[in-house]
């Protein structure tokens, strides 16, 4: 069976959004089956590529707070986006793929999630300078709605997993995000054949500490939350991280 994990985490604040795909990226081997995530924000907030430069990318945005990825890409808002990222662990096909092919079919997966909501998109089949802001341009295999970029993506590919993070600017008021969300599973079911579960993560601090809490008997959910609640607060939480560069 080919199984896929889903993760709703709903609204959630800006520093834990980053850790929770960071966590999941580090730990997808453990998990040992992809994880689409669906996300929302408690707040606005953008942000921007790893390798970029925080003082270039201060000036463009007066949106705070301003937040480094754990992928690359341009600057990013985050206000009624519909954000999600995928985790592909090392030995799943799509970890295998060229950088150019899963952004190509991540978005051409969008593309169809559009058509079955009634909205005919279409990827993008050339450049668009967008001076480092990743919705003023675009790059081939962006999706564009009426020649407008409407979901582009960033990537991480290390050699225990593949990370992708993406952003969707909903083209039409009446869509509903949960609809949205359905068709994406619906299009992967027919596309490889996925089969979804439910992926749950603890409460914050709903697991033991202590000695009662070492790798052999700590699930992996809860492993998860610990990690994403560590680097939320010791990386994502640091106005120092952001501006390492």
């Amino acid at each position: 069976m080919n199984s896929w994990f889903f993760l709703d985490s709903g609204p959630c604040p800006p520093a834990f959004n980053m850790a929770l795909d960071e966590a999941l990226m580090e730990l997808a081997p453990t998990l040992a089956a992809p994880v689409l995530r669906c996300y929302g924000w408690t707040e606005p907030a953008a942000t921007f590529g790893y390798f970029q430069h925080y003082p270039e990318i201060e000036r463009l945005t007066l949106l705070r707070p301003l937040l480094r990825r754990p992928t690359g890409g341009g600057l990013v808002p985050h206000d009624a986006d519909w954000t999600y990222s995928l985790a592909f662990p090392v030995g799943h096909e799509w970890h295998g793929v060229s950088a150019q092919e899963s952004y190509c079919r991540v978005h051409d997966w969008l593309r169809r999630a559009f058509a079955e909501l009634g909205v005919p998109t279409e990827l993008a089949p050339c450049s668009r300078p967008g001076a480092g802001q990743c919705f003023l341009g675009y790059e081939p295999s962006d999706l564009l709605w009426h020649g407008r970029k409407i979901a582009g993506a960033a990537q991480r590919r290390t050699k225990t997993a593949l990370l992708i993070q993406g952003s969707v600017q909903p083209p039409l008021a009446s869509l509903r995000r949960a609809d949205w969300q359905s068709a994406l599973r619906s299009v992967a079911g027919q596309l490889w054949a996925v089969k979804w579960q439910e992926l749950l993560l603890p409460e914050p601090g709903g697991m033991q500490l202590g000695a009662e809490a070492d790798s052999e008997r700590t699930s992996p959910r809860q492993r998860l939350r610990q990690r994403a609640d560590s680097l939320s607060s010791e990386k994502y939480s640091q106005d120092s991280y952001h501006r390492k560069r």
